[in-house]
């Protein structure tokens, strides 16, 4: 038995069963997308079984992309959870048979309450689809699983249409990569856009001297500091260099060296610095990637030292 070859022929109709659905897309899809676009209360996503697994990451993904949205199970809806449907809200109900039991029980309340629904079944004759005022179809000619049993190219349909749909939204509420990222402060997506340099940067007790500093002074300072880098200032604590513990070693390798000598001899004049704290955490690592450095002294408009960023405050922050 070869499972390679079983592998690809699912995967095969299942990208057929999305191709040819693609084409039968008609104003159906249009007419969700308007209804759900002016509603003034919440999309519902209900069903059970496999469609109410795949209902759920419907709503989820909605959610994420500025349909406020949530998912109830019809039998949970009995018992209670309908009084989460207000009149300003709209059902999206999700069935491939448009027949399942719990779901079809709902309905009828649903209706009651003059809130619009949209079908998602296989036909529009079905019960679910007869209640709909809007019928998206997600018929599939087969499914993958041998038996013709365990839903699967059917629920790889369901999850796509729902993908289209909440597609189709965005580009109707023109959501943009920001809005997203307010929904999701904590992804990556959103650090790149919300975390400034200000929230990461160090501010206290900075390995600083000042230009009178003696290099077996500052190499005391630039231990106890743990940035393997000493920050040289003047008697305004305007940045004049920075000596890092490559530009040691290197003084190390001078005829001339001293460790009595004044740090500021063996620094790195004219350091690359940042103006400013109100940048993006995610562009100052770009500079310090182009710059091929690992710290970034902070600055204000006089040059005066406010803070150091480390490329390993970054990558902890998972700045990328």
């Amino acid at each position: 038995m070869n499972f390679i070859e079983i592998a690809q022929d699912v995967l095969k109709l299942e990208a057929k069963e999305l191709l040819d659905a693609a084409v039968k897309i008609d104003a159906e899809m249009e007419k969700a997308v308007e209804l759900i676009s002016h509603i003034k209360g919440k999309l519902i996503v209900t069903g059970v079984g496999k469609s109410g697994l795949i209902g759920a990451k419907i709503a989820a993904t909605f959610a994420s992309t500025g349909t406020s949205s949530f998912f109830i199970h019809p039998t949970e809806a009995l018992h209670g959870d309908l009084g989460m449907i207000d009149k300003n809200d709209a059902v999206l109900a999700i069935s491939y048979s448009g027949e399942s039991d719990e779901l079809i029980k709902i309905l009828p309340h649903v209706k009651r309450f003059d809130v619009p629904l949209i079908a998602m079944a296989r036909t529009k004759n079905s019960s679910l689809g007869k209640y709909g005022d809007i019928f998206l179809s997600i018929d599939v000619s087969k499914e993958a699983c041998p038996l013709g049993a365990a839903p699967t190219t059917s629920t790889t349909l369901t999850l796509a249409m729902g993908d289209a749909l909440a597609v189709c939204l965005m580009k109707k509420k023109n959501f943009q990569k920001e809005d997203f990222a307010s929904f999701h402060p904590g992804g990556s997506l959103g650090k790149q856009l919300f975390i400034k340099v200000k929230d990461l940067m160090k501010k206290d007790e900075l390995p600083i001297v000042n230009a009178k500093t003696s290099l077996k002074e500052a190499i005391v300072v630039m231990s106890e500091g743990r940035l393997g880098n000493v920050m040289i200032v003047d008697d305004q604590q305007r940045l004049l260099a920075i000596l890092s513990d490559g530009d040691l070693r290197r003084a190390l390798m001078r005829d001339d060296f001293s460790i009595e000598a004044l740090a500021l001899s063996y620094a790195t004049k004219n350091p690359k610095t940042l103006q400013g704290d109100n940048l993006l955490a995610s562009d100052a690592l770009a500079l310090v990637e182009s710059y091929k450095i690992q710290l970034l002294a902070i600055v204000d408009d006089d040059n005066r030292l406010i803070g150091t960023l480390h490329i390993h405050d970054l990558i902890e922050a998972g700045i990328k």
